[in-house]
C-alpha cells in the first residue's frame, strides 16, 4: 500500500484537514516548524541504493531517518548531530545500514527545506486510533502527506486512501521530496560518478572524441579538487587520482591525435599531478587498512601496533598540508585552467596529426588489439624467476588496457565489452595486490627507521616485524596465483573474443 501522497498545487494544509474531518474523525495532536536536511555521500551511495537520510530538527527535539523509498522500511533514532563518518554512529541499526554503504566516505548535507509538520490522528467511532497522519507543508512545493498505519487497523486505511485519492485529488508518490528539491537547484541526484561513462559515435573525427574525453575526465578533476583540499574523506583524493591517471593514459596511448608538443608538455603536468598526490594516497590507504594490519596479529601484541598508527596519522597530515598547498599554486591552476581552454577550443578541419582524420572507432580497435597483444607478451615472458619489476610492468600495461576498454566501450557492444573488462579485471587484482604487499612491506621498514628517532617502545617493532612477515606471505600467495590467473586471461576463448571485437580486419595475425 502506498504510504505516501502529494497534495495538489492549490491546497493549503489547513484546507486539506478541513476536507478531511468531514469525512472521518480527527485528532490534530501538533503542529510544529521543522528544518530537514538530506545527507548522501558526495557519490550518492545511499541514494543509488535507494534509500534516503533525513535529519529533522524541530524546536523540541532532532532525530534521523532512514528511508527505503522502494520498500518504504523506515528506520529513525534521536540524534543531536550527524556525524560525518558511519563508525562515529552509536552502535545500533541506523550505523549497521550506512556502514556497508558508505564505507569511508562522509556523509555530506545535500540540501536543506523547511517546512512545518502537522500530526493527525484518524480515530473510530471508540475513539481507537485506526491510522496516523504526518503532514509536511512546504513554501516553494506541493505539500505531501505521510500514512502510518496502525496494526490491525488495514481495511480502515484502504478506505481512507480512497478518500485521499478519489475525493481530495491526492496523488500517490513514491518519489521522495529529496527530488522535487533538487529539481528547484537545477541538481539531479547521481549527478557525481566516478564511473566513466563515455558515449561516442563511432565516425566521430578522432582527435575531437580525444578532446571529449579529456574534458570528461576534467569534469572528475575538477569536482574532487576541493573535497581533496579540505580533506573531506579519503575518497576525493582517490577519484581525483584514478581521473589524472586516466588523462595520463590517454594523453599517452591514445597516439597521434594531437600535436606532438601539446601532449608533451600535458603528460609532464599530469605525471607532476600524479607524483604529487601519491604520498598522501598511500598514507591514506595505510589509516583505511589499519585495522585489518591490526586484526592480522596475534591478539597478544595487536595493542602494541597503535603508535604505528599515530605515526602514519600525523605524516599523512602534513603529507595533506603540502598537497592542499601545491592544488592551491598558481603552476596547478593556471596549467589546468590552459588545458580546459584548449579542449573548448575548436579542431582544425584539416588536422596535420597522422592520426586524428580517422574515425575514433578504427583508432580505438588499433590501441586495443595493440596493447591487448603486448599484455600476451609481457605475461609470457614471466617465469618463476622474472624479477618483480616484470610483474609491476605488466601491471602498468594492464591498466593501460582497461583504460583505453573503458574510454570505448560505448562502441562495442555493452555485454561483450563488459565480459573482457572482467576478465581482466581477475589479471590485474592478482597484480595489483602483488605490488601493494610489496610496496606495503618496504614502506613499513622505512617507518621502522624513522620511528626509531621517536623512542618508540621495542615491542611496536615486535609487532610490525610480524606485520611484515604476514605481508610477504600475502605478497608470495600473490606471486604464486598469478600463473594461473594469465593463463586463465589468455585461455583460447578469451584471445579469440578480444580478436573478434578489436583485431583490425586486413590483420589476421593470431597472438600467441
Amino acid at each position: 500500500m502506498t504510504l505516501e501522497f502529494e497534495l495538489p498545487a492549490n491546497l493549503t494544509a489547513e484546507q486539506f484537514i478541513a476536507g478531511l474531518s468531514h469525512k472521518v474523525s480527527i485528532q490534530t495532536i501538533s503542529r510544529r516548524s521543522s528544518c530537514k536536511t538530506y545527507y548522501d555521500s558526495f557519490d550518492w551511495r545511499l541514494y543509488s541504493s535507494d534509500i534516503t537520510c533525513e535529519f529533522n530538527q524541530t524546536s523540541s527535539a532532532s532525530s534521523l531517518t532512514l528511508k527505503s523509498f522502494k520498500s518504504g522500511l523506515v528506520v529513525g533514532s534521536e540524534l543531536n548531530k550527524v556525524p560525518l563518518f558511519s563508525k562515529e554512529f552509536e552502535p545500533g541499526l541506523i550505523r549497521d545500514t550506512l556502514a556497508p554503504l558508505l564505507e569511508m566516505r562522509a556523509l555530506l548535507s545535500v540540501c536543506t527545506l523547511d517546512c512545518y509538520i502537522y500530526h493527525l490522528n484518524v480515530t473510530n467511532k471508540d475513539e481507537k486510533i485506526i491510522l496516523r497522519l504526518v503532514i509536511e507543508e512546504y513554501n516553494q512545493f506541493n505539500n505531501r502527506v505521510l500514512l502510518q498505519p496502525v496494526k490491525g487497523y488495514d481495511k480502515a486505511a484502504k478506505h481512507i486512501v480512497k478518500i485521499l485519492t478519489a475525493t481530495l485529488g491526492l496523488t500517490a508518490t513514491d518519489n521522495p521530496i529529496l527530488l522535487t528539491a533538487l529539481q528547484s537547484q537545477g541538481r539531479k541526484p547521481k549527478d557525481y560518478s566516478s564511473k566513466l561513462n563515455i558515449n561516442l559515435d563511432p565516425d566521430m573525427r578522432a582527435d575531437i572524441a580525444g578532446k571529449y574525453i579529456y574534458s570528461h575526465l576534467l569534469k572528475a578533476i575538477k569536482a574532487n579538487q576541493q573535497g581533496t583540499i579540505a580533506n573531506t574523506d579519503s575518497e576525493f583524493l582517490h577519484d581525483f587520482r584514478v581521473a589524472v591517471r586516466r588523462t595520463r593514459a590517454g594523453l599517452s596511448q591514445i597516439k597521434g591525435i594531437l600535436p606532438a608538443d601539446i601532449s608533451a608538455y600535458y603528460v609532464d603536468f599530469f605525471s607532476w599531478l600524479g607524483q604529487i598526490t601519491g604520498p598522501t594516497r598511500d598514507l591514506d590507504v595505510y589509516l583505511l587498512n589499519f585495522e585489518r594490519y591490526k586484526d592480522s596479529l596475534p591478539t597478544s601484541i595487536r595493542e602494541d601496533i597503535h603508535p604505528l598508527y599515530d605515526f602514519l596519522l600525523a605524516k599523512q597530515q602534513k603529507a595533506r598540508k603540502e598537497l592542499a598547498k601545491k592544488l592551491q599554486s598558481p603552476k596547478y591552476l593556471s596549467t589546468l585552467a590552459e588545458w580546459e581552454q584548449y579542449l573548448k577550443e575548436p579542431s582544425y578541419s584539416k588536422p596535420l596529426e597522422q592520426n586524428a582524420r580517422l574515425t575514433i572507432k578504427e583508432l580505438a580497435d588499433r590501441r586495443i588489439w595493440k596493447v591487448f597483444t603486448r599484455v600476451l607478451e609481457e605475461g609470457d615472458a614471466i617465469t618463476d624467476l622474472s624479477p618483480s619489476e616484470a610483474l609491476h610492468d605488466l601491471r602498468k600495461t594492464c591498466k593501460k588496457l582497461r583504460y583505453l576498454m573503458e574510454f570505448f566501450q560505448s562502441l562495442y557492444p555493452e555485454q561483450q565489452i563488459k565480459g573482457l573488462v572482467k576478465s581482466l579485471k581477475g589479471l590485474q587484482e592478482v597484480l595489483g595486490d602483488f605490488q601493494d604487499y610489496a610496496v606495503q612491506e618496504q614502506s613499513l621498514k622505512l617507518f621502522s627507521e624513522e620511528m626509531m628517532a621517536l623512542n618508540t617502545s621495542a615491542n611496536t617493532f615486535l609487532a610490525m616485524g610480524v606485520l611484515v612477515q604476514e605481508l610477504d606471505a600475502h605478497k608470495c600467495r600473490a606471486r604464486k596465483d598469478f600463473a594461473s590467473c594469465f593463463e586463465n586471461f589468455k585461455q583460447e576463448q578469451n584471445r579469440s573474443a578480444f580478436k573478434l571485437l578489436f583485431a583490425p580486419s586486413k590483420s589476421h595475425s593470431h597472438p600467441h
